[in-house]
């Protein structure tokens, strides 16, 4: 569907669907307006009612939270390297919203991720004067993703929508990977030290070594040493977690351990995602982790 007959402004330009939940055993919840509700951890960022669970419920479980709504310009496209995807956030009255509070760095974070929990982005689009987001978007598998906007409006509190994006190609569905301690990517060995425990804060941290020592110089990134997504393998839901500390406070250490107060709204598997930069580059190294059972 062709956002430019549902609101002027748009080019021609696509966005990544996500619909129908996956072979995951999951499946995802239809898209409604829901109250938010902040999460403990995450600076403000992500609520959103869903279904019962034992703690704070996850954002992004609707295109609409608090007024505000997420509307992409195109809700199907063709798999590509670097396919262009807009959008906009109306508010409350219907208009496309053009001033925001800048959050770590960004007046916008867009997190990208097939239903599967495969090709995992986070990016950071272009705000043009009319309101609407542009950011060109790795594709190149067909599937179904879920697209998250992660913003603060100017004079608000912080706002998670989520929305569907289809992308039409060759579809390889993957496997939820199995909870593990460690992972690597890009020459990098990523540790998880920690127990998700369902509706409560629960303290971990993600160490960093490569070719068998200690990062203790990493950089940086987004005003943090590290940030943390994670999302509930059942629907999606979306929890931004941001670390202890700031650098420079002369308190928190550059690596290699990351620490991070994560609370896990229902027991279940989760997939982590953290960014970390290091000699200029940042990576993501991704594990999957299992909070619970609830406690009697």
């Amino acid at each position: 569907m062709n956002a430019t007959g549902k609101f002027a402004g748009f080019t021609v330009g696509l966005v990544v669907i996500f619909g129908a939940a996956l072979a995951l055993g999951s499946v995802a919840g239809p898209d409604v307006a829901e109250p938010a509700a902040h999460t403990a951890g995450d600076d403000g960022h992500g609520a959103a009612g869903h279904d019962a669970v034992a703690g704070p419920t996850p954002g992004g479980l609707s295109p609409t939270a608090d007024g505000y709504t997420l509307e992409l310009a195109s809700d199907q496209v063709t798999a590509g390297a670097a396919v262009p995807v807009q959008f906009r956030i109306t508010n409350p009255s219907g208009v496309s919203v053009t001033d925001y509070t800048p959050e770590h760095e960004k007046l916008l974070h867009l997190i990208v991720v097939r239903r599967d929990l495969a090709g995992f982005q986070h990016v950071h689009p272009t705000l043009d004067a009319a309101g609407t987001w542009s950011v060109p978007l790795d594709l190149g598998r067909g599937g179904d993703y879920r697209v998250f906007a992660d913003f603060t409006p100017a004079g608000g509190e912080g706002v998670t929508l989520g929305t569907d994006l289809r992308v039409a190609g060759t579809y390889d569905p993957q496997e939820l990977p199995a909870p593990a301690p460690t992972t690597t990517v890009d020459g990098y060995t990523v540790t998880l030290d920690g127990t998700l425990r369902p509706g409560e804060t629960s303290n971990v941290t993600l160490s960093v070594s490569r070719d068998g020592r200690p990062v203790t110089d990493l950089q940086p990134y987004l005003g943090a040493y590290g940030h943390l997504v994670a999302l509930r393998t059942t629907d999606l839901g979306y929890l931004h977690v941001h670390p202890d500390g700031h650098p420079g406070d002369g308190v928190t250490a550059a690596g290699p351990g990351i620490d991070f107060a994560v609370t896990a709204p229902s027991a279940g598997d989760y997939r982590l995602f953290l960014d970390f930069q290091h000699a200029g580059a940042v990576h993501t190294a991704e594990f999957t982790a299992t909070a619970g059972p609830e406690e009697k």
